[in-house]
C-alpha cells in the first residue's frame, strides 16, 4: 500500500510543480522604503511626471509596486496609451529574440535570406538583421531633413504625413509602408560601418522575421507574440494593439508593423520588462532561452563596430547603444544608471527601463514632456528628468549594517581643518620617515602656493589634526599641467621599504612611477593599465606599509577605464612588494575557490568584482586599521544631478564599509546619500592619524576643493 501511494505521489508531483508554474503571476505592493527607496523622493518624482503630461506611470521594485499613478481616464482598466517607437523594443525586438531562441532566424544572417529582392543589390545584399535591428544597415529613414521640417512646420503641415516622395508615403501607409522600404530607402553608408535611426530598417526587420515564421503555425508577428510570449506571461489581448491595428499583404506575407503604431497598458509593459529582467524566465517557466537573451542585450563588437544608435538623429545627443531590440548604458553614458540597464523608448517619452542590478523596472507613458524650453535634446531630457531621479531615489547602502563597528559620529562641520585651498585629490601615505606624502590635482598647493596651478603636484605633510603643517615638493619629472580630465592626476600613494609609488590617472587610463628619494624623483613604468582600473589607489598600512597582512602590495580600483565614470563595481589586484614595477607580476582577484579562499589569475579579463554599488560607485580611499584589526573603506557616493564641474567636492554622499579582508565581505559602518558637507572627489581615512585602538581617526578628503581633515570616532561593539 506504502508504494502504491508513493507512486502516486510521484506521478502526482510534476503535475503540481507545472500548476504552480503557470499560476498567474501578480505584482505585491510595498512602501518604498521597504525596498530601499526615499519615499519623499519617489513622491517629488512622481509628482513632477503626472503634472507634465504623464499618462501612466509604473514603478516595481522586487517584484513589488512602490509607484503607480494614472491621469484621470488613463487607468489601465480604462484604456492602454500608444508606444510611439517604444513598439521598435515590445514588439520587433520581442518577436527577433523569440524567433532567435526557436531557430526561425540567425542575426548574423544575411537579411537578403529573408528578403529575396535584395539579392541582385550588391549594399543591400550586404545587410544582415543584427544591422536592421541595432539601426546599424545604413537604410535611410523615413524623415525631413531639417530644411524640409522647419518649410513643413512654416507651412504648419504634418512633419509626417505631408513629408513629400516616398517618405511621407512611408508614414501615409499608401500603398504599403514594407513596398516603399524594401525598394525606395537607400542605403547611406557601408552597412556595419556606421549608425543612423531606421524606421524603414525595423520594417525590414518585421518582414525577415516574419518570413521566417512562414512555415510555422503562426500567421504573423501578432499571433506569434500573443501565443508565444504574451499570454503566457499574463498579458491579455484587449491590454493591448499593435501595427495600428492593420495587416499589409505583401509578397504572400502578413506583415505587422512594429517601429511604431502599438498601445499597451502599463502593466503589460512591465511584464515584457520582467520578463527580460529574469533572463526569459517566468514563474519557473523558460520561455526565452536564457542564453539568447544574455546575447541580446550583449554589445557585439565584431558584428557592431559603430555601436552608437541615436533616436533623434541629432549629433548634440548622448549616443545610446543599440542591441538586439534595446538600448544598454553597457558604456556608463548615462552616468547615474548602473551598466547593466536596458530600455526602449519611444517619442514624447514612452519609456521602459530595466535595471536588473536593482530589481528596478519603470514604465512611463503619456504626453510629450519636454517642450523644448529647456534647450534640452531627447536623451538629455530623459536623463535629467527619468534616469537621474530614479537613480537618486535609492537610499539602501549596497551592504548590511556592521555588527562589529556601531556607531560612527563625525566631529561638528565646524571644526574641519581646511589647508590647500583650490586643490584636490590627496591621496596618501605614510612614509618612513614619519611624515605623509601626498599629491594634489588642480591647484597651487601648501603655502607658499607654487607660481602656476598644476594639474598634479606633490607635497609633504607633518604633525598630527589639529596640528598640521604642510609643504609643496617641486620635481621637474612629476609635476604636471592640464586642468581637469586633460591633465594627469595622482589617484594612489604608497612606501613600501623607502620607496614612494604613485598611480596617476588620466593618462589614457593609468600609469604608475617611483621615488626612491623621498618624492625629489619620479622614475616611470614603461607600461599601464589598457583594461579597467581608470583610478587606481593602493591598500595602506602602517608606517612604511609595516603591518602588512602579507607579501604583496594591494591596489582597487572602479571597474572602468575612466576616473570620471561611475561605475557598478571595485576591483582589485596584488602584486609582490619587490615586483611593485613588474607588469607582469600583477594578479587579478578572480573570485571564490570551492574552499572560500580567494582566486588570483594573471588576466585581468577574469576580473571579479570587490565592492558593488550599480551607478554609485566612484573614487575612494581604503586603509587598515590596526588597532580595530579592519579594512576601512571610504567611498565617495556621488549625486547624478551633480554638475562636472562641481561634483562631490561640494555635494554628495559618503559611504565607509568594513571588513577583515580587502576583498570583503563588506558591512555598513556610515551611509548617507547627501552628507552635510561635500565628500570629496576622493577621501581616506590616513593611517598615520589613527588612535592606538582604532576609535579615533580622521578623514581625509577633498571637499571644497581643499586638503580637508575631519575627525571620527567610532565605537564597537561591547
Amino acid at each position: 500500500m506504502r508504494s502504491i501511494k508513493l507512486c502516486i505521489l510521484l506521478v502526482c508531483l510534476p503535475v503540481a510543480l507545472l500548476a504552480q508554474d503557470k499560476k498567474a503571476f501578480e505584482w505585491a505592493r510595498a512602501k518604498p522604503e521597504d525596498v530601499g527607496i526615499s519615499s519623499a523622493k519617489l513622491d517629488a518624482f512622481k509628482k513632477r511626471l503626472m503634472a507634465g503630461g504623464t499618462h501612466k506611470l509604473l514603478i516595481i521594485k522586487d517584484d513589488k509596486i512602490i509607484c503607480q499613478a494614472f491621469a484621470k481616464g488613463w487607468e489601465d482598466s480604462v484604456k492602454t496609451s500608444g508606444t510611439s517607437s517604444l513598439a521598435k523594443a515590445l514588439i520587433s525586438g520581442m518577436s527577433l529574440n523569440a524567433a532567435i531562441a526557436d531557430g526561425y532566424i540567425d542575426p548574423d544572417a544575411p537579411a537578403c535570406l529573408y528578403i529575396p529582392s535584395w539579392k541582385k543589390f550588391d549594399v543591400k545584399s550586404k545587410i544582415t538583421i543584427r544591422q536592421l535591428d541595432t539601426h546599424t544597415s545604413g537604410l535611410e529613414d523615413a524623415e525631413a531633413t531639417d530644411e524640409e521640417e522647419q518649410k513643413l512646420i512654416s507651412q504648419k503641415k504634418d512633419r509626417h504625413m505631408d513629408l513629400p516622395g516616398w517618405k511621407g508615403a512611408f508614414w501615409r501607409q499608401k500603398p504599403d509602408p514594407f513596398t516603399l522600404s524594401r525598394d525606395s530607402a537607400k542605403v547611406l553608408f557601408k552597412p556595419g560601418t556606421g549608425s543612423a535611426y531606421s524606421n524603414p530598417g525595423i520594417a525590414m526587420l518585421n518582414y525577415a522575421v516574419t518570413k521566417s515564421l512562414q512555415k510555422t503555425s503562426y500567421k504573423d508577428i501578432r499571433d506569434y507574440l500573443d501565443k508565444r510570449i504574451f499570454s503566457r506571461v499574463g498579458i491579455k489581448k484587449d491590454t493591448y494593439s499593435m501595427g495600428y491595428n492593420t495587416t499589409y499583404k505583401v509578397d504572400s506575407l502578413d506583415l505587422v508593423a512594429g517601429w511604431g503604431g502599438a498601445a499597451f497598458t502599463a502593466d503589460a509593459v512591465a511584464r515584457i520588462g520582467r520578463l527580460i529582467l529574469k533572463k526569459g524566465s517566468w514563474q519557473g517557466t523558460q520561455i526565452i532561452d536564457s542564453t539568447v537573451i544574455k546575447r541580446a542585450l550583449n554589445v557585439d563588437a565584431t558584428t557592431m563596430p559603430a555601436l552608437n544608435s541615436n533616436l533623434t538623429n541629432d549629433d548634440r545627443e548622448p549616443k545610446t547603444t543599440a542591441v538586439l531590440g534595446w538600448f544598454t548604458n553597457h558604456d556608463g553614458t548615462f552616468k547615474s544608471l548602473p551598466r547593466d540597464a536596458f530600455w526602449g523608448a519611444g517619442a514624447g517619452e514612452q519609456l521602459l527601463l530595466v535595471i536588473p542590478s536593482l530589481n528596478i523596472i519603470l514604465v512611463r507613458m503619456g504626453e510629450t514632456m519636454n517642450k523644448g524650453t529647456t534647450g534640452e535634446g531627447y536623451w538629455e531630457f530623459i536623463e535629467n528628468n527619468i534616469f537621474n531621479p530614479i537613480a537618486d531615489a535609492v537610499d539602501e547602502p549596497p551592504y548590511p549594517k556592521s555588527d562589529f563597528i556601531v556607531s560612527a559620529k563625525f566631529a561638528p562641520a565646524n571644526e574641519v581643518i581646511r589647508m590647500a585651498e583650490g586643490g584636490d585629490c590627496w591621496p596618501s601615505t605614510w612614509g618612513d620617515d614619519g611624515l605623509m606624502y601626498t599629491a594634489y590635482g588642480d591647484g597651487n598647493g601648501f603655502k607658499p602656493q607654487t607660481d602656476i596651478k598644476l594639474s598634479m603636484g606633490l607635497a609633504v605633510v607633518s604633525g598630527t589634526p589639529p596640528n598640521l603643517t604642510g609643504a609643496n615638493i617641486r620635481t621637474q619629472s612629476a609635476d604636471r599641467v592640464g586642468q581637469g580630465p586633460a591633465g594627469a592626476k595622482p589617484s594612489g600613494m604608497i612606501m613600501v621599504d623607502g620607496k614612494l609609488y604613485m598611480w596617476v590617472r588620466n593618462v589614457n587610463n593609468a600609469r604608475l612611477a617611483c621615488s626612491t628619494d623621498h618624492s625629489k624623483t619620479w622614475t616611470w613604468a614603461d607600461w599601464k593599465f589598457d583594461t579597467s582600473f581608470g583610478c587606481p589607489n593602493f591598500i595602506n598600512y602602517g608606517k612604511n606599509n609595516t603591518g602588512a597582512r602579507d607579501g604583496y602590495v594591494y591596489t582597487y580600483s572602479v571597474d572602468d577605464a575612466s576616473a570620471y565614470k561611475y561605475a557598478d563595481q571595485m576591483v582589485l589586484t596584488r602584486v609582490k612588494n619587490t615586483q611593485i614595477m613588474d607588469w607582469k607580476a600583477y594578479e587579478f582577484f578572480a573570485g571564490y575557490g570551492n574552499s572560500g579562499k580567494p582566486l588570483w589569475s594573471i588576466d585581468i579579463r577574469r576580473r571579479k568584482p570587490v565592492y558593488v554599488n550599480p551607478g554609485k560607485t566612484y573614487r575612494s580611499g581604503m586603509t587598515f586599521d590596526a588597532g580595530l584589526k579592519r579594512y576601512l573603506w571610504c567611498q565617495v557616493v556621488p549625486l547624478s544631478n551633480d554638475k562636472e564641474e562641481q561634483g562631490p567636492r561640494f555635494k554628495g554622499g559618503l559611504g565607509i564599509f568594513e571588513s577583515p579582508n580587502p576583498w570583503g565581505p563588506w558591512k555598513t559602518v556610515f551611509y548617507t546619500r547627501e552628507w552635510d558637507m561635500g565628500p570629496g572627489e576622493s577621501g581616506c581615512l590616513p593611517v598615520n592619524w589613527m588612535s592606538k585602538d582604532g576609535r579615533t581617526i580622521y578623514y581625509l578628503f577633498s571637499g571644497n576643493d581643499s586638503f580637508s581633515v575631519r575627525k571620527l570616532t567610532l565605537q564597537t561593539k561591547q
